[in-house]
């Protein structure tokens, strides 16, 4: 007979499902804990009976997107010195090329439903951003939602429609909300649309964390001033961590992107550029690269005015990065392969010698 899932873990998202695929860690002692926070080793974990601080040098990894994210879910071994021994299989992940640039992957968050990418009104509006945003979002297999913060501050009341209508033309199907966070215009629409685990990501100085305090019904997340001269913010969220939401669901707060680097995210361009994606699929040509050729709905729909020429250069833009930054990857990947042959080689050789010097 398997264990129900507790009032204190179901309100964090546990489930039915999730109980079954823990019942061999639980056949061994082990008990279930979502990963809440983590920094320097440790971790903040909820459990069946409340929060403990453990220790997660045994799910420890050289790969950042292996290793446990805020989110996660944990087979956890209790006592003096709790400890995450292993972490579930997880089912969505929003993952990033690391701010170095150096081809490795960084998990802002695991097991998300919704990705709240949160702009300001206030700020210049940047199609890129939005596309760019859009496909770290849509790649984590998660719903992405774009929340328009700030509506109070916009001196022209028009002006939110003309932006709305911006934005929501850089993100054809997805769900576009504008709103103030700090007198509660939009908020409820804003609720309506993001359901379960919930991811905040966007620039610094977009009002993430005014958002988030906004949602959670007080004021647990910390918020700072946007300088006036490029409407910039500075980090006041400096780490990852989940809180539950009073309506349901959970909350996922994430220090502010400055750099938005795209990891793995083919699939999620695709998404972005769903209408470019379907012109292409009307070309003439399979292989067509929408240059020349003729028989090109894409070309053709450009020249109609039916498709602005920036999205698809847009479109070449991201998937030449994200081609690059997967030839980063394999390169990385070779070189680590031929450093640990050449290691394994010379500790055979040491071994050889040893040998010899003991005949």
């Amino acid at each position: 007979m398997t264990s129900s899932p507790s009032h204190t873990l179901s309100a964090y998202g546990w489930n039915g499902d999730l109980e079954h695929a823990f019942a061999p860690y639980r056949a061994t002692g082990l008990i279930p804990a979502r990963v809440a926070a983590v920094d320097r080793g440790r971790c903040d974990a909820i459990t069946e009976t409340g929060p403990v601080r453990a220790d997660t040098a045994p799910v420890a990894s050289p790969d950042p997107t292996q290793g446990p994210c805020t989110g996660d879910w944990a087979a956890l071994s209790a006592g003096e010195r709790p400890a995450i021994t292993a972490l579930l299989p997880r089912r969505t992940a929003l993952v990033r090329a690391t701010a170095s640039r150096d081809s490795h992957g960084q998990v802002l968050a695991a097991n998300i439903d919704t990705v709240a990418v949160t702009l300001s009104l206030t700020a210049r509006f940047a199609a890129g951003r939005v596309e760019r945003l859009l496909a770290l979002a849509w790649e984590s297999g998660a719903r992405p939602v774009i929340v328009l913060t700030k509506s109070d501050l916009l001196a022209d009341p028009a002006a939110e429609a003309a932006l709305t209508a911006q934005t929501a033309a850089a993100a054809p199907g997805v769900d576009v909300v504008p709103c103030s966070a700090s007198t509660g215009t939009g908020m409820d629409a804003v609720t309506a649309a993001l359901t379960g685990t919930i991811a905040l990501i966007g620039p610094s100085g977009a009002g993430k964390s005014t958002l988030g305090n906004a949602l959670l019904g007080a004021d647990h997340l910390a918020t700072g001033a946007v300088r006036e001269t490029d409407g910039r913010g500075r980090h006041t969220t400096v780490r990852r961590e989940l809180l539950p939401l009073p309506g349901g669901g959970v909350l996922i707060d994430t220090p502010g992107l400055r750099g938005i680097g795209l990891f793995d995210a083919g699939e999620g361009i695709r998404q972005v550029f769903a209408d470019v994606e379907e012109l292409a699929g009307r070309c003439r040509f399979a292989d067509c690269a929408h240059a020349t050729e003729p028989g090109c709905a894409v070309l053709a729909a450009i020249e109609d005015g039916a498709l602005p020429a920036r999205r698809l250069d847009a479109y070449r833009k991201l998937l030449r990065e994200n081609a690059w930054a997967a030839s980063r990857g394999d390169a990385r990947l070779r070189a680590e392969r031929s450093r640990r042959r050449r290691e394994i080689t010379r500790s055979l050789r040491q071994s050889y010698q040893i040998k010899g010097k003991r005949r």
